[in-house]
């Protein structure tokens, strides 16, 4: 299970990493990096499945504008909305 979580942990480091947009690189990157050792395995999956939506949908998410895509509402998504840089 521990290397499930740590497979787990530097594939949500790259896909926060790489993104379209250099800002949400930017915002991604510092969220991931705050958080990213203080979730559990139920959360770690959450995000990696958050960070599966488009850039677009998930700026828009961010700052609180209708997305195209239903983003589940959970404690990850929520850590997100309110994180600041």
């Amino acid at each position: 299970m521990s290397e499930d979580i740590e497979l787990l942990k530097k594939k949500i480091v790259y896909k926060s990493s790489y993104r379209g947009i250099k800002e949400l690189d930017i915002i991604l990157r510092s969220f991931v990096s705050k958080y990213l050792n203080k979730l559990n395995f139920e959360e770690l999956t959450d995000l990696f499945d958050f960070l599966d939506n488009n850039d677009e949908d998930i700026y828009k998410f961010k700052q609180g504008i209708k997305t195209n895509k239903k983003i589940k509402n959970n404690n990850v998504t929520n850590l997100f909305k309110k994180f600041e840089l």
